[in-house]
């Protein structure tokens, strides 16, 4: 005869059956609130954009807080752009310099700096340089005003707080990054120079004819472009960030904090493809 199961040994199993539906369950609910979180930040971004263009475009443009923005993005930032270029030059030159004289080919020197500097490492460092300091700056400046409650003050007293706090730091950063860039590519050169001369003799107006004998228009063009890019996503990035802030204080470091971070990985997706377009069009 056959035996008969008892029903008790079939208990922990619908138990087990059940937690694990339960784990399931949770894991669902977890990734839809991920999923639902990600397209509403997706939205406000786009209706943050939408409004920001908006108002660009319309009457009554705030001049003097754009330039005033402009002074703030651009002269206060000289200091730490003049550093930054001028050892980007120089540890260029002097980590290249070595492999140059095994090779025999010292005198493509200025020429390979010049347009490693222009090409790559100009744009990308200057605008993370630019992330770190007015990403955050931005993001720490308008999330305070957002806590304190400034931001709604401003709203009540009929002031347009997008066309005054955000289109004009937006577009300062974004005039003002590429004449920062250019800077740093200058004095990266002059660095470089510098570095030369620790173990040779080059003479200033020679380095830089070899310089820029080696740099063309489809170097410095798409170069220069993208740098308005980089300058409008940094903007773009800190102040949105800064403006949809929460309430409290510690919301303000995460502002800035969020800032920095995102402006930074987009400047590096901006690069990448402006990269491959560049590549694209010079085949």
């Amino acid at each position: 005869m056959n035996e008969i199961i008892p029903a008790k040994n079939k208990v922990p199993n619908l138990h087990k059956a059940k937690e694990w539906t339960i784990r399931i369950s949770e894991k669902t609910i977890a990734k839809t609130e991920e999923a639902s979180t990600f397209l509403t930040e997706f939205a406000d971004v786009i209706l943050f954009m939408t409004r920001m263009t908006k108002e660009t475009f319309s009457r009554d443009f705030e001049f003097k807080e754009f330039l005033y923005q402009c002074f703030k993005i651009g002269y206060k930032t000289l200091p730490l752009i003049s550093v930054t270029g001028a050892i980007m030059g120089l540890v260029l030159t002097l980590q290249s310099r070595p492999v140059l004289v095994d090779f025999g080919a010292v005198s493509m020197l200025p020429g390979m700096v010049a347009v490693s500097l222009i090409r790559e490492m100009g744009p990308v460092i200057t605008a993370l340089i630019c992330a770190g300091k007015i990403g955050s700056g931005m993001g720490a400046e308008l999330g305070s005003m957002k806590v304190t409650e400034q931001i709604d003050a401003m709203e009540v007293s009929s002031t347009n707080p997008m066309k005054f706090l955000v289109v004009t730091r937006v577009l300062a950063a974004t005039l003002m990054i590429p004449l920062l860039v250019l800077y740093a590519d200058a004095l990266g050169i002059l660095g470089s120079w510098a570095g030369a001369n620790i173990k040779g003799d080059v003479t200033l107006s020679l380095f830089f004819a070899q310089a820029f004998s080696s740099i063309w228009f489809i170097d410095l063009i798409p170069a220069i472009i993208k740098t308005f890019f980089f300058g409008a996503v940094i903007g773009i990035v800190g102040c949105y960030k800064g403006y949809n802030a929460g309430r409290g204080t510690e919301s303000v470091g995460i502002a800035a904090n969020s800032a920095v971070v995102l402006a930074s990985l987009l400047v590096l997706i901006v690069d990448m493809v402006a990269v491959q377009i560049t590549d694209m069009l010079v085949l």
